[in-house]
């Protein structure tokens, strides 16, 4: 069940072809981006060149978070690459993880264990072992953020996609509910210069169009995180960047758990859903539409849906698309139900 070449090739050619129509700059032709394509990852190169991450890793989060919550934790875990990691950082509050275990404790009334198995660097193919750690915790939910690396250093979107929908199907059959924040728009990166803003853009959004449909049919679900910071971030990049240019600030991270956090609510069975509709912004679409919307409006969470009792029209998977409000995940007074009561675990 966790076999990625188990997915059918209609469904891998209708990923690439969602990958197709959700790109822009559709006035490049092939030559132009091999040419600007090596200039691009040269440019993703030198910026990556400016993290020393063997001297600043991102501070440790796990632990149990609103440990004086009656009931049973949650289990959740982080997986993905260094957004996952909270690279950026330097105050465990400050990152994804904590952010999200901070969330869903006062949201759940409940504590949440927390087990943040991303690496810094991590591309797509780097996933499996992540997944196999974190299946040995037996969690309840996992958020997977993950794509930036692949589209620096030019993996193919389907090689990419295969390795991530490998890891949702397996942590689906163990039960685990998946999230995946897909991959953000790489064009918000400063160090990236223009002209070549919009090819990194677009390559951006063909993997995240292509994660959305393959994680959904593989059972998950997705929130767009696209340019869900550009704006800002262009306007305040000393604010919203982290000191190296190329990863957020906290205050950046804090903008993404919001995002993140409705939907790994939602995934849990603890946000009352309205009953699917083809009509609005909001509602049913195939899957490679609903793709195609979620790439172009940051913040969509993409599921999959049934109308009338089927899961599949004459295009393909349903999919609900969901623009759901974003919830405040910072760190509150010490009540015994947010960050400063998370006990520790583990080793930095």
């Amino acid at each position: 069940m966790g076999d990625a070449g188990s997915v059918a090739p209609v469904r891998w050619q209708r990923a690439r072809q969602i990958a197709r129509l959700a790109a822009i700059g559709t006035g490049a032709t092939v030559a132009a981006t091999a040419a600007t394509g090596g200039v691009l990852l040269g440019q993703a190169r030198q910026a990556r060149r400016t993290i020393p991450m063997a001297e600043a890793p991102p501070p440790r989060c796990d632990g149990v978070y609103g440990a004086k919550l009656p009931g049973p934790p949650v289990t959740m875990v982080v997986l993905g690459d260094s957004s996952a990691a909270g690279y950026g950082v330097h105050r465990r509050r400050e990152t994804p993880g904590s952010l999200l275990a901070t969330g869903l404790s006062r949201r759940l009334h409940r504590p949440v264990r927390l087990h943040r198995f991303a690496v810094v660097g991590a591309l797509s193919a780097g996933l499996k072992p992540q997944v196999e750690s974190a299946l040995e915790v037996e969690p309840d939910v996992a958020v997977v953020l993950v794509g930036g690396n692949d589209v620096t250093n030019r993996t193919p979107p389907a090689l990419a996609v295969r390795y991530l929908v490998d890891a949702v199907r397996t942590l689906r059959a163990a039960g685990c509910e998946v999230v995946v924040g897909t991959c953000p728009d790489l064009g918000t990166i400063r160090p990236i210069q223009p002209p070549l803003r919009w090819l990194a853009r677009r390559w951006s959004r063909q993997l995240a169009a292509a994660q959305t449909v393959a994680v959904v049919e593989a059972g998950g679900r997705t929130v767009s995180l696209g340019d869900l910071l550009g704006p800002r971030f262009a306007a305040e990049p000393g604010r919203m960047f982290a000191w190296d240019r190329f990863h957020p600030s906290a205050e950046g991270y804090a903008v993404a758990a919001a995002a993140l956090l409705p939907t790994v609510l939602s995934a849990l069975g603890a946000v009352p859903e309205r009953r699917p509709s083809l009509a609005g912004a909001e509602g049913v679409r195939s899957l490679p539409e609903a793709a195609h919307e979620a790439a172009r409006h940051a913040g969509t969470e993409v599921s999959g849906a049934q109308l009338r009792g089927r899961d599949r029209g004459p295009a393909g998977r349903w999919a609900q698309l969901r623009r759901r409000a974003f919830f405040g995940v910072g760190a509150v007074p010490s009540t015994g139900t947010a960050a400063d009561t998370a006990t520790l675990e583990g080793t930095a």
